[in-house]
């Protein structure tokens, strides 16, 4: 038995607690990994306000995780005990999430994390790493195009746009003016007042609108106005409109599907090695004070992940 963090019900931060659960050796093709440090999202407090699905209570959150490689599976030849980890994993199993002293997933979904880098810092990468990628491959775009970011202070934005820039793209990014020289620092090429009109800000820097628009603010219709005719909006809510306008495609984004992307899992680890991204932790807490972390979230504007330590 190892601790956990436990959604005992749905409710409010209240709900989560410190829990018992049972940890087993790793099967073919998997790694057991000692959790040192497991980020936590937004999406964790949608596992406390809706349910963990169809799995009875307590669920255990978390996306992703970093620590040392406890044990391996048989044919697992690409990790080794004792190896330091980041991992990403789906919470809507038996099992449970990533906020465990003890995770076993697929050695597909574990990547070996550079000396320089923090545990706890490298736990904030893999999920909103993913996610950016993922989105960026769905997006389409080619070298010299524009993308658009809502939300460009954000976490997952943090990601986003050094990857962005990696595919030479252009990149507009929103901010409130006490952000803006944070945005510039990702390496957005230009960086637009946030507003209540999303599209005019864009089009102020690209009067013909974005090419793409990844939708990190959650701003649903509000970013049609960003991106151009026939253009193609990233949404990271699931959210899929009856109808949109100007021949423009809306494209749900949903990171599970890139979870055994080990390739890209790699590309960010080397690129965390190279300073190419900020791995920014907003406050460290025990497995006991995780409710913290999810009033921390409710309360929006953080800068960075809660993370909890084990």
């Amino acid at each position: 038995m190892v601790r956990a963090v436990g959604i005992t019900r749905i409710g409010g931060p209240e709900v989560l607690q410190a829990i018992d659960r049972p940890v087993r050796r790793p099967e073919a093709g998997e790694v057991r990994i000692q959790v040192r440090a497991a980020a936590v999202n937004p999406a964790d407090l949608g596992m406390r306000t809706r349910g963990g699905r169809d799995l009875p209570p307590p669920w255990v959150p978390g996306m992703e995780a970093a620590g040392l490689v406890d044990a391996v599976g048989t044919g697992v030849e690409r990790l080794s005990v004792g190896q330091r980890v980041m991992a990403v994993v789906n919470p809507y199993r038996v099992e449970g999430g990533a906020q465990i002293e003890q995770l076993v997933v697929p050695a597909g979904s574990v990547v070996p994390i550079p000396s320089g880098i923090a545990l706890k810092q490298a736990a904030t990468l893999p999920m909103n790493g993913l996610t950016a990628r993922l989105g960026l491959e769905m997006l389409g775009l080619v070298e010299g195009e524009t993308l658009a970011v809502s939300g460009g202070a954000g976490q997952l934005a943090s990601f986003l746009i050094p990857l962005a820039k990696q595919h030479r793209l252009r990149v507009i990014a929103d901010a409130k003016p006490d952000d803006v020289d944070l945005v510039r620092s990702f390496g957005a090429d230009e960086v637009v007042e946030r507003s209540d009109d999303f599209g005019a800000a864009v089009r102020a820097v690209a009067p013909l609108g974005a090419d793409g628009v990844y939708d990190t603010a959650v701003l649903h219709d509000g970013a049609f106005g960003a991106v151009r005719d026939g253009g193609v909006i990233v949404d990271v809510s699931g959210w899929a409109p009856s109808s949109t306008e100007r021949g423009i495609t809306v494209k749900q984004e949903f990171v599970f599907h890139a979870f055994e992307r080990t390739d890209w899992l790699g590309e960010l680890s080397r690129l965390a090695s190279q300073d190419r991204f900020r791995l920014r932790v907003a406050r460290e807490i025990g497995p006991a004070d995780a409710g913290e972390a999810h009033r921390l979230l409710d309360a929006g504007g953080l800068r960075g992940r809660p993370v909890v330590v084990f």
